[in-house]
């Protein structure tokens, strides 16, 4: 026998998490008490619930593991549902641990602080951003419920809530038990791999476009391995850039339509055959193609169903799909007719301004000299910047597309790999969340932030210009670095930011803010072409 929250702790270590994220509050130190004496999984807490839950999920999409975001009921849980409606839309597996009354506050007849209409509102709110849901008020049923509510988290690669009544906490209960391995119909598996590589001998051109889930569930080595059997290009889409980018695969870059490369969109857009794998259908993946994708002639594997033009196999997991192709594959196609990009390098360190391709040349020098390093980008002109960086490891919200998921997410990645991280965040962004880099000096943690900082939201101007409401006051954030415990840069000219990059990456004592001045109108070459895209889109829709 042992303990609801211990058991809960072993069962999150068993099925692959390896820290938990957490605020404190009333009603979970109970079993915050737990985490630190346990010494189950080590504990980083951070100082606002969003952060907890974008660091959490970051942790969660570079391991290809549970995340876990602990937090106190009301105030705290309800102040995450942003992060959890990210996970949720771009398919992490996070698991969200509240805090909750015990029986005997809920019978008081009173209402209890933290309660916002009923009890169980919470539980309904989370229903809503969540894949399944247990609440742990049963000592015999909690063991079953928590198995429960991880296999579906797993399997579906979506969040999770877990609700914890603080006495409930210590109640005597049996182990977790233990994962189970995805059972998978490999006959169906194998009829469908035959169906996909049956159409791929048959059509012009034939080529891959990879989603998302090749990350999530773990599949990179193997997904590379069929590309290069396969001998067909391969793209990534927006999501999933940073994929495969440690790999051999015959990648050609990432597909952004009219806004990406021109190679790579008619390799696309081309092929007479596409199979899509583990890609999310939505608007910034594919919102800005002027000739879109022909769903007709593409093979799309996503949630564990293949979808051809008039039919469909269920039941498919994904890695029992890519399994099922290797064992048969066969090269189909000269894959080395197609080349990714070469990075723009060489960044002229003159006394002119900054601009972002100056920015991606500086990046790319860097990584050049010193090695690639993994990168958490926030939304906005530093997420298509990076579009232009080096092909790297990337953790984004790319699809969900929130603000402030910049700075916590650089700390989720340096926690659950140990590796220095590069921070892309625009000046609006940190206004929200930067200040968590305060939490760096306490775990060791010394990213690098590039701020990208022109006095206002910037990629809302692009989009609306001739506004006031789009620009924010000069906040000097290089000055403010020291008191959070790091050490600040304030660069305006390329050769500034060409000696400031080189001085954060020699000091790895602690984390590095550099904040790069730019100006007003200067955008990124690549959201420079998604916005002639979008209007040429709608010129045409106008005649």
């Amino acid at each position: 026998m042992t303990t609801i929250a211990t058991a809960l702790l072993h069962a999150l270590k068993d099925y692959g998490a390896k820290e938990i994220f957490g605020i404190p509050g009333d009603f979970a130190l109970p079993f915050f008490k737990v985490i630190e004496t346990s010494g189950v999984l080590p504990l980083y807490t951070l100082s606002h619930e969003p952060g907890v839950g974008f660091a959490a999920d970051a942790a969660s999409r570079y391991r290809s593991a549970l995340g876990v975001a602990a937090v106190t009921y009301g105030a705290g849980a309800l102040n995450m549902v942003n992060p959890v409606a990210q996970a949720y839309a771009e398919k992490s597996p996070l698991v969200v641990i509240s805090g909750a009354p015990g029986a005997g506050e809920r019978d008081m007849g009173l209402g209890l602080h933290h309660q916002v209409k009923h009890f169980d509102s919470q539980f309904q709110v989370f229903r809503e951003v969540t894949c399944d849901q247990a609440v742990l008020d049963d000592a015999a049923t909690a063991p079953a419920e928590i198995a429960r509510v991880l296999r579906r988290a797993l399997k579906l690669s979506r969040p999770v809530y877990i609700e914890l009544p603080r006495d409930m906490v210590d109640a005597a209960c049996d182990r977790v038990p233990a994962p189970e391995a995805p059972q998978a119909d490999k006959d169906a598996a194998r009829a469908c791999a035959e169906e996909i590589m049956e159409t791929l001998r048959g059509a012009d051109n034939p080529a891959l476009l990879l989603g998302v889930e090749v990350r999530r569930y773990g599949l990179e080595q193997r997904v590379a391995e069929l590309a290069r059997k396969l001998a067909l290009p391969t793209a990534t889409t927006f999501m999933a850039r940073g994929i495969l980018a440690a790999s051999d695969a015959p990648l050609i870059g990432t597909y952004l339509g009219l806004a990406g490369d021109t190679d790579t969109r008619r390799a696309v857009e081309r092929a007479g055959a596409l199979v899509l794998l583990g890609v999310i259908l939505c608007d910034t993946n594919f919102g800005v193609s002027k000739r879109q994708i022909d769903m007709r002639n593409a093979v799309h594997a996503f949630d564990e169903t293949v979808h051809f033009a008039h039919h469909m196999y269920p039941a498919i997991p994904l890695g029992a799909l890519v399994d099922a192709m290797l064992e048969i594959a066969e090269p189909l196609g000269d894959a080395t007719a197609f080349d990714e990009p070469e990075p723009d390098r060489g960044l002229q360190a003159d006394e002119a301004p900054i601009t972002p391709p100056d920015i991606v040349r500086a990046v790319n020098d860097l990584f050049a000299e010193h090695g690639r390093m993994p990168i958490a980008s926030d939304m906005g002109d530093c997420l298509f910047t990076a579009m232009d960086m080096e092909n790297t490891e990337l953790v984004a919200p790319g699809y969900y597309a929130t603000m402030g998921p910049g700075v916590p997410m650089g700390l989720g990645i340096q926690a659950a790999s140990g590796r220095r991280p590069l921070i892309l965040v625009g000046d609006g962004a940190f206004q929200m969340t930067g200040w968590e880099l305060g939490n760096c000096r306490r775990y060791g943690w010394n990213p690098i932030v590039l701020l990208f900082n022109n006095t206002g939201w910037g990629m809302l101007k692009v989009f609306q210009k001739d506004t006031g409401y789009n620009d924010l006051d000069d906040w000097r954030f290089a000055d403010m670095a020291a008191p959070l415990g790091g050490r600040g840069y304030r660069a305006a000219t390329r050769n500034e930011l060409a000696g400031a990059l080189a001085a954060a990456h020699a000091d790895d004592s602690t984390f590095q803010l550099i904040e790069i001045m730019i100006p007003r109108g200067e955008i990124s070459s690549t959201l420079e072409r998604f916005v002639g895209a979008i209007r040429e889109k709608s010129a045409l829709g106008k005649d």
